[in-house]
């Protein structure tokens, strides 16, 4: 069994579309999202299109309950008071551009799922399985870590949020996270996705996919939405 898992697409139909060709061609059997479609990026309405058109199974980004709730912030927890700005900016400007039945299907989605896949006990979540917005970095300290997974009745989790990838095992516990479909911040234009193939073990790699990000990047500049934005799909770097 083939898993194609991904995350915080933002707003970029161009990565999203280069990712889920790569995925198939890689002969996936299952794609998941891991929440995270809008925000900061010049197509939501596509990227949420997309995804629905596709039945993808899909968890709720602490930015896809802002932009369908209508909330004041976003959950990004920015202390820079420039990052502060350009997401209330961003959060407002997608507000606007996504069409009210697309916040009903975005308000709608489930804050986890759960799968039972080639016998391994699968459970998606978008920030970590306690709270929405809560990043899992890599470098988290063992036993806080282990202490949060108690009681999760998974063997494998799959998580976001971060915008950066990696795989941990901790006791029993597999925990993978996808890293940014559509956002990169690991210092290369390129997107990432965790492919898991499950079997009597647990094996994981992180494809990189390139993309038309000049497209994105041009997206975003016919926008209000801030330059800044464009920048960051053109470096790799936020």
């Amino acid at each position: 069994m083939r898993i194609a898992a991904f995350s915080d697409i933002h707003g970029n139909k161009h990565a999203l579309d280069a990712l889920l060709a790569d995925a198939a061609a890689r002969s996936a059997d299952q794609t998941l999202c891991l929440g995270d479609l809008v925000g900061y990026g010049a197509f939501p309405n596509e990227v949420i299109e997309r995804i629905r058109s596709e039945s993808i199974p899909t968890v709720a980004g602490n930015y896809d309950d802002g932009v369908g709730f209508d909330r004041d912030e976003c959950g990004c927890a920015y202390t820079d008071p420039g990052d502060i700005e350009r997401g209330d900016r961003s959060l407002r400007w997608t507000q606007a551009a996504v069409t009210p039945e697309n916040k009903a299907w975005l308000r709608g989605l489930p804050r986890e799922l759960r799968f039972e896949l080639a016998g391994w006990r699968v459970l998606c979540v978008h920030g970590s399985p306690r709270k929405i917005n809560e990043y899992l970095y890599e470098d988290r300290p063992e036993r806080s870590l282990s202490h949060m997974l108690e009681g999760i009745e998974a063997d494998l989790l799959l998580c976001g949020h971060t915008h950066l990838p990696y795989h941990r095992r901790v006791g029993d516990v597999h925990v993978v996270n996808s890293g940014t479909a559509g956002r990169p911040r690991h210092g290369e234009t390129r997107v990432c996705y965790a492919l898991i193939e499950l079997g009597e073990s647990v094996r994981v790699e992180f494809p990189r996919v390139p993309y038309d990000f000049e497209a994105a990047a041009a997206g975003i500049e016919a926008t209000e939405l801030p330059r800044e934005f464009a920048v960051a799909l053109r470096t790799g770097r936020y």
